[in-house]
């Protein structure tokens, strides 16, 4: 990765610790940023309810609800986003760095946009109609595609991994020194990010799936289309 990359990843988790320092100061703000990733979530399980219920797919769909759209604090995984991104520790092959890249790039979009759409709700009692109206009153429909198309790209990234027979191995020898390092919130992600996805035995349907469906929700949401609304939880 090159250090004009390093810096822009950088810059947008130290604006992801600026937005979480400003959700702080304003606990009603706070409050509706909370709400509003516990409502994606519960949307995200709706709208992949059948995946969730697949063998095949229900293990790659609860990975996505709980780490690229779930409530949780990842303080502890940008920091050592932070730490991997510029040192290029040597912990990581290359292509596993450029994974990492992605998703820290994911979640700092994910985070900005999430603030934004807090902004417009008038209330932490998120209900369909008002995530939608806060939904377009945030606009941003590049910021929203570019959403779509890096969690694809971290899904990818993924699957492909997991055709890397040595990989595997690699990561479990990597797991004492990444814990030493500090990088045990990474490491875990990695791994399980590798199982579940080499598990599924190609991943090729399933994001396909994801992105059909990602791609006709925020076209819905834009256009109030009443028949989305109607699926929202």
């Amino acid at each position: 990765m090159d250090p004009l990359t390093a810096d822009s990843l950088l810059n947008e988790l130290r604006a992801v610790d600026a937005e979480r320092a400003r959700r702080a100061a304003e606990p009603e703000l706070d409050a509706r940023v909370q709400a509003l990733k516990a409502y994606q979530q519960r949307r995200f399980a709706q709208t992949y309810a059948d995946l969730l219920a697949h063998p095949r797919y229900q293990a790659a769909t609860r990975f996505f609800l709980q780490e690229l759209y779930g409530p949780d604090d990842f303080r502890q995984r940008d920091a050592q986003f932070a730490r991997v991104i510029p040192t290029l520790t040597r912990l990581f092959p290359d292509e596993v760095i450029e994974t990492v890249a992605r998703l820290a790039r994911l979640h700092a979009l994910s985070e900005r946009l999430d603030t934004r759409m807090a902004e417009r709700l008038d209330s932490a009692d998120i209900t369909p109609a008002r995530y939608a109206d806060a939904w377009r009153a945030c606009g941003e429909p590049a910021a929203r595609q570019q959403q779509i198309e890096l969690t694809m790209a971290v899904g990818d990234a993924l699957d492909r991994l997991t055709r890397k027979p040595l990989l595997r191995q690699s990561l479990r020898l990597m797991r004492g020194p990444a814990q030493l390092a500090g990088l045990g919130a990474l490491q875990n992600f990695l791994e399980c990010g590798f199982d579940t996805f080499r598990a599924m035995r190609g991943a090729a349907e399933f994001l396909s799936t994801v992105r059909q469906r990602e791609d006709a929700l925020a076209r819905g949401l834009f256009q109030a289309d009443a028949t989305t609304l109607g699926q929202l939880p």
